[in-house]
């Protein structure tokens, strides 16, 4: 019963989107619905460094790597009520029919995944001014979902996106291979309660220079937190 529900909480909202009353407030509270909604089929997720997100004045650059749907969807409800935010986001994503409306109303930046050039101009001309305006920025500089980290697969994007708006990076750790991908749709896998998700804030990086070493300092705690998760999951 868990997808049904999952796509009732889209549905309804979606159609509020399209209403034009689907607010922050409303983004915040239907993705703490998908939260309690896997909590209650039973899937263990555990959340830390929430405290770092208060750290930094202003608005931020997250940075994190991406396995799963369970991030895109669960951490608005943990990084909305703290700053306004938006992702980055594939422009296939907007163009769902339940869960599009509801991306479309956060006004994310939007790119291709297919030319490197043309995102990185988009990713800095939108997401520089979106942090002008306010609004933290969250990314996953991998071309695509992957339960394997692979530090050359992960560009230094959101880096930039930092420096050229001069605010620091929030780096996220992310284990959520507990949801699968799907054979015929990639978003709706099984979900395999053997495991536990998490999700890990580190501590705000201000960036110096060119931003080399703090890309390297995002990598490092990606990579920490995968390894010491390693023995989270239970047969």
């Amino acid at each position: 019963m868990f997808y049904p529900q999952i796509i009732w909480i889209f549905w309804i909202n979606g159609r509020r989107a399209l209403k034009g009353v689907y607010d922050d407030t409303a983004w915040a509270e239907s993705s703490f619905d998908v939260l309690k909604t896997l909590e209650n089929i039973g899937l263990r997720i555990e959340i830390t460094g929430m405290e770092h997100i208060h750290e930094a004045d202003g608005p931020v650059v997250f940075v994190g790597n991406h396995m799963s749907t369970l991030e895109t969807l669960v951490l608005p409800c943990i990084v909305q009520p703290v700053k306004t935010t938006t992702f980055v986001v594939k422009k296939s994503l907007v163009d769902m029919p339940v869960f599009g409306p509801v991306m479309r109303s956060r006004e994310p930046i939007l790119v291709g995944r297919t030319n490197p050039r043309e995102d990185l101009k988009t990713v800095i001309e939108q997401g520089t001014e979106k942090i002008r305006n306010g609004k933290s920025i969250i990314i996953f500089p991998q071309s695509t979902r992957s339960i394997i980290f692979n530090p050359t697969d992960f560009n230094s994007l959101g880096i930039k996106l930092a420096v050229r708006s001069g605010v620091p990076v929030i780096p996220i750790a992310i284990k959520t291979d507990a949801w699968g991908v799907g054979k015929l749709f990639k978003d709706f896998g099984p979900i395999d309660l053997n495991k536990k998700a998490y999700l890990s804030f580190g501590a705000p990086i201000h960036i110096r220079g060119r931003g080399a070493e703090e890309h390297k300092a995002v990598i490092r705690f990606i990579r920490d937190n995968l390894e010491k998760w390693k023995e989270g999951d239970v047969a």
